[in-house]
């Protein structure tokens, strides 16, 4: 039975990985079908992840509240759904509206996959199972450009989504089928609601702020309300006796709260790096994007072989080592992008893709069963929700830092060369965001 509900939990953990990168390679397609600019075709993709990162914590307070296995099982279902309303959406705002649902859906799932993986699989074998999961994640990331592009060629975008939403309701009837305990772990009488609301607002300006820092001029001011909110929320739990996000906790256990921060930075650090890359050998080498993307390869795949091994390995070693170790290799791989990138040979692009997903799986895997591990069984759902938080959080910090740098003109230098130069400049920062990851990987306890 663990091993089916283990399977069932890494179907889930494949479809949003895989929904991405297979989105992006049919944005041009849904461009040209519904006559949408690039900034209106970036909120299909930033609607998912706006929706989620709102709603992330409160779902997890919720899922303890009225059961996990009820949570799980209706973010399934809600993704396959609005899948399906995306595939025949009329229009683009009802299109980022069914994306904007599939985020919500998604959030569900994140906040309780990796809490039921933590109370159905024993500790002795906690690190082998969040491995395999690490492993489906990244496999998601390799298969969808190449089956994303497969179906939007052949088949149209809408294919995506029905095969999401194929994906999506096996998932569902799995987790009816394999999930039979409920799990419940918050008894209290009181809901957090106006911490919800709070949290939610300041999330809701925060994210929204930095992915518009570049390009609009009100872009500080709501950057500046959310962190203002942000303060008081934090204020506002400190006096509650069941608040949605217990501030005690972070503050008296350092293990839990510096592996969510070396999380944080290793997302910061690295998830705008495949884009740059990208941007690198198409915009400077002049490949094609099928060219590229067969390079780019490499790494999830090099990270899905690996992730298995090193998550069994945080079984029998200390993962916080394992993590910090990853980090600094992470790091050793963009140093060299970042110090080779004028005059790099396509020889060389393989070998450091390799380095640095050896980087990725070193981390991921042990970081997660470092987090989970490090709470104890009332709290899973809080560390679920808050790893899958500062995931995403790093990831709209990674894609903020990034166009910021972009946007950079340097003088007296042609249109080519500013793009390198600010490439480099923009790999040499995530290099040192993931160096500066392995202190609090290393000085956990």
């Amino acid at each position: 039975m663990e091993r089916r509900i283990l399977f069932t939990i890494m179907l889930t953990s494949f479809l949003t990985p895989f929904a991405g990168s297979a989105l992006n390679l049919a944005l041009p397609s849904l461009g040209a079908a519904y006559g949408a600019s690039p900034a209106q075709l970036g909120w299909v993709l930033g609607s998912f992840l706006l929706a989620a990162i709102v709603v992330l914590l409160p779902f997890g307070k919720l899922a303890d509240r009225y059961g996990k296995r009820r949570f799980f099982i209706m973010g399934n279902g809600l993704f396959a759904l609005t899948s399906l309303l995306a595939a025949f959406a009329p229009n683009l705002p009802l299109l980022i509206a069914a994306r904007s649902a599939q985020g919500i859906g998604s959030a569900m799932t994140f906040a309780t996959s990796m809490s039921i993986l933590t109370l159905v699989i024993p500790k002795a074998r906690r690190g082998w199972a969040m491995g395999w999961n690490v492993a489906v994640v990244y496999t998601g990331l390799t298969l969808g450009p190449v089956m994303g592009g497969f179906l939007n060629y052949y088949y149209g975008w809408q294919s995506i989504f029905l095969v999401l939403a194929v994906i999506g309701a096996t998932a569902f009837l799995t987790a009816r089928r394999f999930l039979q305990e409920e799990w419940y772990e918050d008894t209290s009488p009181h809901w957090d609601q106006k911490g919800a609301f709070l949290y939610g607002a300041a999330i809701l300006l925060l994210i929204y702020g930095l992915s518009q820092l570049s390009s609009q001029p009100l872009a500080p001011y709501l950057l500046l309300a959310g962190l203002l909110l942000f303060f008081l929320f934090c204020r506002y739990e400190l006096q509650q006796e069941n608040p949605l996000l217990p501030i005690t906790l972070l503050r008296g256990n350092l293990p839990f709260s510096l592996s969510c921060l070396a999380a944080l930075l290793n997302y910061c650090g690295t998830f705008a790096t495949s884009f740059l890359l990208s941007l690198y050998l198409q915009s400077i080498l002049g490949l094609t994007s099928r060219s590229a993307g067969l390079i780019l390869l490499s790494q999830p795949i090099i990270m899905a072989l690996l992730s298995p091994l090193m998550g069994k390995l945080s079984d029998k070693y200390a993962p916080t080592k394992l993590a910090a170790l990853g980090m600094a290799v992470i790091s050793v791989g963009l140093m060299g992008f970042a110090f080779t990138i004028h005059h790099l040979a396509l020889w060389l692009m393989i070998p450091m893709l390799i380095i640095t997903g050896t980087g990725f799986a070193l981390f991921a895997a042990p970081n997660n069963n470092a987090i989970m591990s490090a709470v104890e069984k009332k709290h899973y759902g809080l560390a679920a929700s808050l790893l899958s938080s500062t995931r995403l959080a790093g990831q709209v910090l990674s894609v903020a830092l990034m166009n910021l740098i972009l946007s950079l003109n340097w003088e007296g230098l042609g249109l080519q060369e500013n793009l390198l130069q600010n490439l480099q400049l923009a790999l040499l920062i995530f290099a040192l965001l993931s160096a500066a990851g392995v202190i609090p990987a290393k000085i956990r306890k």
